[in-house]
């Protein structure tokens, strides 16, 4: 639990960067917004046609008693519509990310000057944000489907759903923000997952908290700027990496950091 405490942390340790860099995190906002305002739209679209899609995905259910078809048709409307909030969470992470690539590149870049005086020389590239969008959206969906059939389960069905949705798509938000810093040190993908692996607690901690953020209206615009700066810092602490203690920032040449000589996290 203390690990886990302390990946959320992270995420408020990250709104600490409006005060060093407010200009860079005033732009992350904007991609957010935009996307945003897509994505919520379509969450609302489907929340008012929900209803009477159940009702034709459960014709049979008109010859039940009253409470039951109520009961029935009130539990896949329930998991439908988290399903979907799920997939809009993970949706709105990826496209945001790789939309606005040359706004959360700044972000990154200043968390890394005013954290360790050092930049990574590696450049994350905007084709690369795409493909690390896709990939986590497929993911997203199958989190999603997952938690809808669980969803499903008469009477807690819903709160299991929404504890396994949220721990799930929090797991692939930590993933998906923590993959720049990683891999500017020279990371590949199998490596990162190793490190995220190795600190899971911690890692679940920092996307969770993102994660319920995102659920609170207009969270996700305003929450995005310091999960990015968070994740580099998630980075740092899940490599060793120490803080800033004098000195001018620069730029340092990535290196391979190998996952075993990271920190061993005490609640994995």
């Amino acid at each position: 639990m203390r690990e886990f405490l302390a990946g959320a942390a992270l995420l408020a340790r990250g709104l600490g960067q409006w005060r060093r860099t407010p200009g860079a995190m005033a732009l992350g906002l904007i991609p957010g917004a935009v996307v945003g305002l897509i994505f919520g739209a379509a969450l609302v679209t489907w929340g008012l046609v929900l209803p009477g899609l159940v009702d034709d995905w459960t014709p049979f259910a008109d010859a039940w008693a009253p409470f039951w078809a109520g009961a029935l048709r009130t539990a896949i409307g329930l998991a439908s519509f988290g399903a979907a909030l799920l997939l809009v969470v993970v949706s709105f992470t990826a496209v945001t990310l790789a939309v606005g690539e040359p706004f959360y590149d700044r972000i990154w870049r200043a968390t890394e000057r005013s954290a360790t005086g050092v930049v990574p020389d590696v450049e994350y590239g905007f084709w690369r944000a795409v493909g690390d969008s896709v990939r986590l959206i497929l993911r997203g969906i199958l989190a999603a489907a997952l938690a809808w059939l669980i969803g499903l389960v008469p009477f807690v069905g819903g709160v299991l759903g929404f504890v396994t949705g949220v721990l799930l798509t929090g797991w692939l938000l930590a993933d998906e923000l923590t993959s720049r810093a990683l891999s500017a040190r020279g990371l590949d993908r199998r490596a990162r997952k190793g490190l995220l692996r190795t600190h899971r607690a911690r890692a679940l901690g920092f996307g969770v908290a993102t994660q319920l953020c995102f659920l609170v209206p207009l969270g996700a615009v305003a929450v995005m700027p310091a999960a990015v700066a968070g994740s580099t810092l998630w980075a740092h602490a899940a490599l060793g990496i120490p803080p800033r203690s004098s000195g001018t920032p620069g730029t340092l040449p990535a290196q391979p950091a190998p996952v075993a000589d990271a920190p061993a996290d005490s609640a994995r």
